[in-house]
């Protein structure tokens, strides 16, 4: 085994030949084998054993990761790797499957060129699969694929060699369906996945062999010859004749891209900043002695070096003492230290050139998807994420005294991992973090007890609901205490082109001007109103529809604050407003500033949005998932029931010899314990996978108990307000 410290002497002088870079990721659905597939690749620079590959599984190397056998946050390695005479930098990225961590995925996408889909020959392509190859396509990330565990077709399938090929070209065929699906148009026919072109893999990961149309030709074998030694169990000398590391590797350095290449038509998609300025040259070029651009994709604690930001340098060079500006905080810091990931082990190089995955050292206050660059530029796009946390547990310090060091904890996490949302109750001083599932927030509170020594309690796990309007509301008057300011306001549901728009991040905050006009036109808001927005809060506009009013400038920092107060929490049950756009159509303003300050806007502007969201039939909005339940067909009727029970909708039923897979959606506050309760209807033979589905309307029955529960839990009265205590 080669020392790190040699292997980083390689990789710092493989860094400046940017055309033998490849930047790439391991995605796939949970348990299809990622993580043992990147120890074989790991194995190829020396770093760990060739006879541990596949067991090891060196890049789950947090505690958490080795007890529950599955990866929860993406980890980084630099494999200096020699080809026909050439010697190659593989910065790898490998993520986690579980929809849970999903954002770890995302962002991953954002710092490769291409990723490894690899999937589980026996379940072929899920909804986890689908999820991930979607994120990467959206970003321009070039896939190829690896189907593994294909000994499982023989020995459960009782597969033959023509049905295990069947088996391969459905896999593929669904696999290029996503690709037509979801691909641009300029790389949909590129980019499909195809045996004669060389660009997918079979194999087995744990039993670190592998094969492709090309290397059946070089090494002289046939798939014939493969599925015989296959049946007689002789996979060592498979591993001898067609090992998994070269036959990935092979695939890697032909069909994926280096960064000189993939720039050039990803720059376009992640940065909207002026492409021919000396900046976006440099980006779109890729080169190393332009001004040093770099997007943070994830942040990493070190109890040592303090926060470490990880991503992409797309431009210029950075070395110990470059001056950076920090567009989310619009400072300037000092670089103290570049260095590279090598799973756990940070190890410092001199200088890292454009093109590269690296690791920047003694930037404070810096966030997942900020842009970090030498000059002040336009940022990059925001990162979108699929999901959004849905689960809340209610956490307190078991000890008073500790309640400083939860604080600091819970922020530093949140930091680490941006899909974990942590509010302060202020009236209350409890504290909510929410997440996107129950395991998330397990792993959380794990890491609090564990890592951060702090002793917690928690209560059950809360749903987070959504406050909606389904109709136009009335034009009212709000009036300040004083009853010296006056605003006539309306609500309605937001146009469901612009939502969607804005739900997808095409439409965001961030946007301005002519720029977000435009956007909010084609998205099918009428012309007068997109010229009129004032600001978008979460997924509802504020626009001033008056003519003329004087003073209101004065207090328009006022007027959006207390609007973006009244969509944080609704009328209903002080939950999230979404959709909802609030028309300022008529104002008074005080002419003295003194009887026109927050203390009478806020009022004045929240309790007509209040009343008048009342009035357009304000309603609860629950979050939904998905549910994908594969069991022997046996179980069919136990494995409905469960789901009926539950208030879930079965969306398909599909066998496929004895098994059967059911697809339903269901709410998330019906699932808590539904793992305990498949298992005994399955007798522990049922797999189930979740993903995000939305929100939609909470069945009217039930509105009136939701928002008792939520009111009382928040400590509010339980009945909720009417139109009229807003008006009075």
């Amino acid at each position: 085994m080669a020392r790190k410290e040699e292997i980083v002497e390689r990789v710092a002088k493989l860094m400046r030949n940017t055309q033998n870079i490849r930047n790439m990721g391991i995605v796939a659905h949970i348990d299809h084998g990622k993580t043992t597939l990147s120890d074989s690749l790991i194995a190829l620079a020396g770093m760990i054993s060739t006879e541990l590959a596949g067991e090891q599984r060196a890049l789950d190397y947090d505690e958490q990761e080795q007890a529950r056998g599955i990866t929860i946050k993406a980890a980084n390695v630099s494999i200096p790797y020699d080809y026909e005479e050439h010697s190659y930098l593989i910065n790898l990225i490998d993520t986690p499957g579980h929809v849970d961590f999903g954002g770890h995925v995302t962002r991953a996408m954002r710092a490769v060129d291409g990723v490894i889909l690899v999937i589980d020959a026996v379940e072929g392509v899920m909804p986890q699969t689908e999820t991930v190859l979607r994120q990467a396509l959206r970003e321009k990330v070039k896939p190829v694929l690896f189907i593994n565990k294909i000994d499982r077709l023989i020995n459960e399938l009782k597969l033959d060699s023509n049905g295990m090929q069947q088996r391969f070209l459905k896999i593929i065929a669904g696999v290029n369906k996503l690709i037509d699906g979801f691909g641009t148009e300029d790389f949909k026919k590129q980019w499909t996945i195809e045996v004669m072109k060389g660009n997918v893999a079979f194999g087995t990961a744990f039993n670190k062999w592998a094969i492709s149309g090309k290397q059946m030709k070089k090494a002289g074998i046939s798939f014939k010859d493969v599925y015989q030694a296959c049946v007689d169990g002789k996979h060592k000398e498979l591993q001898e004749k067609i090992p998994l590391g070269p036959v990935i590797m092979d695939m890697v350095i032909n069909h994926l891209p280096n960064p000189l290449e993939a720039q050039k038509y990803r720059i376009p998609i992640i940065w909207k900043g002026d492409l021919d300025s000396p900046q976006g040259k440099a980006m779109v070029s890729c080169d190393a002695s332009g001004k040093a651009c770099f997007m943070v994709t994830a942040i990493q604690m070190d109890p040592h070096a303090g926060e470490v930001a990880v991503g992409r340098l797309y431009s210029g060079t950075l070395h110990k003492g470059t001056d950076l500006y920090l567009a989310a905080q619009h400072g300037r810091e000092k670089l103290q230290q570049v260095a590279v990931y090598m799973g756990q082990d940070r190890l410092l190089v001199e200088e890292v050139p454009a093109g590269n995955i690296v690791a920047l050292v003694g930037l404070k206050e810096v966030y997942s998807g900020e842009t970090v660059s030498e000059d002040e530029i336009t940022p990059f796009e925001q990162i979108k994420h699929h999901s959004v946390p849905v689960v809340t547990k209610s956490i307190e310090a078991k000890n008073p005294r500790d309640l400083v060091k939860l604080v600091e904890a819970l922020k530093k996490l949140a930091k680490e991992d941006p899909t974990l949302k942590v509010t302060i109750n202020q009236e209350t001083g409890e504290h909510l973090m929410s997440g996107m599932g129950e395991l998330h927030l397990e792993i959380i509170e794990y890491k609090l007890k564990n890592e951060k020594k702090v002793d917690i309690v928690t209560s059950p796990p809360i749903v987070v609901y959504n406050e909606a309007i389904t109709q136009e509301g009335p034009e009212l008057e709000g009036k300040s205490p004083n009853k010296h300011n006056k605003f006539k306001i309306n609500v309605e549901p937001l146009e469901e082109g612009v939502l969607k728009a804005i739900n997808e991040g095409t439409i965001t905050e961030q946007k301005k001007g002519k720029e977000l006009q435009n956007l909010l036109i084609d998205s099918g808001l009428p012309r007068d109103q997109a010229k009129s927005v004032i600001v978008i809060s979460g997924s509802n506009l504020f626009l001033d529809m008056t003519k003329g009013v004087q003073y209101l400038q004065d207090i328009q920092e006022s007027l959006v604050g207390a609007f973006e107060e009244a969509m944080a929490q609704g009328p209903l049950a002080k939950e999230k407003v979404v959709g909802v756009k609030v028309m300022l159509n008529d104002a008074t303003i005080h002419v003295d500033p003194a009887h026109r300050g927050p203390a009478q806007v806020f009022p004045a502007l929240k309790r007509p949005i209040y009343a008048g969201m009342l009035m357009a039939n304000c309603t609860l909005l629950e979050p939904k998932q998905m549910l994908f339940v594969n069991a022997p067909a046996d179980y069919l009727g136990n494995i409905t029931a469960k789901i009926q029970g539950r208030r879930g909708q079965i969306v398909s039923i599909e066998q496929e010899g004895e098994a059967v897979a059911v697809s339903a959606k269901v709410p998330v506050s019906e699932m808590f314990g539904f793992a305990n309760e498949i298992r005994g209807a399955t007798q522990g033979r049922a797999a189930w996978y979740y993903e995000y589905a939305g929100y939609e309307k909470l069945p009217r029955d039930l509105q009136a108990k939701i928002v008792t529960q939520i009111r009382k839990r928040k400590g509010e009265p339980e009945t909720p307000p009417t139109a009229k205590d807003f008006l009075e």
